[in-house]
């Protein structure tokens, strides 16, 4: 990788695969999102809300992985598709370690298609932050912080001394 052109444009193929992927994960989230607002809309005043909510959260965060998993799936068709892998294993887990930017699995892209790796990397930061963002949201839009009625413990080895007058 001494220079630039040894990656040929090869990365190009990267810019659309981030913007399908965006769009389809967008489009999912939405989907995902409209679900559970409804279904906590029908159970906001259940005397169960809490577990119930969480345990839609937890279905949610399967939800959501799946979603992130096709879209590894995409990448890995396109690393076969261009020649970029040997096989379609090799490919889903290539796909899988640059996306979650885990990156130990023992796969190496040839040096004209790294930077298109590097690419997945900063697509799987971008998707798993609409990932995060559209979660809290859920969590604040069912859950708001003003209205939570919990006092917070009092814990007994945390008490505030008088100031001195």
């Amino acid at each position: 990788m001494d220079n630039a052109a040894t990656w040929n444009g090869n990365w190009a193929w990267s810019l659309p695969i981030i913007a399908v992927t965006v769009i389809f994960h967008v489009i999912g989230l939405g989907m995902i999102n409209l679900r559970v607002i409804g279904i906590m809309d029908l159970m906001k005043n259940n005397r169960h809300f809490l577990y119930m909510f969480a345990l839609v959260m937890g279905v949610t965060t399967i939800l959501v992985t799946f979603l992130h998993a096709a879209e590894a799936g995409m990448w890995a068709i396109a690393y076969r598709a261009l020649g970029a892998v040997p096989d379609n294993r090799a490919a889903i887990l290539y796909s899988l370690s640059a996306v979650t930017t885990y990156g130990h699995a023992d796969l190496f892209l040839a040096d004209h298609w790294r930077l298109m790796g590097a690419l997945e990397a900063l697509n799987g930061i971008i998707l798993f932050g609409l990932t995060t963002a559209m979660m809290y949201g859920m969590i604040q839009r069912v859950w708001p912080l003003e209205v939570r009625q919990w006092p917070a413990p009092q814990l007994p080895w945390f008490r505030r001394k008088k100031a001195p007058e």
